[in-house]
């Protein structure tokens, strides 16, 4: 009688172990979207509070031209 209790509970922590490894992925899974949102939003800020990237275009726009 024991040894089916030990079975029946070994199906169950198994079943849970399961279980925790899914909900595990899934929470893994919506971290890594929302850094990835997070670190998009994180470049277009910095871009447009900073001016790093207005400055770089205007940086290459200047040429002078000499007259011969």
């Amino acid at each position: 009688m024991g040894a089916v209790v030990s079975c029946i509970q070994s199906v169950f922590h198994a079943i849970g172990a399961c279980l925790m490894g899914i909900v595990n992925t899934i929470g893994s899974l919506c971290k890594a979207i929302i850094d990835g949102v997070v670190t998009i939003l994180d470049v277009i800020i910095s871009c447009l509070t900073c001016g790093y990237c207005g400055r770089r275009r205007r940086g290459t726009m200047r040429t002078r031209r000499s007259r011969i």
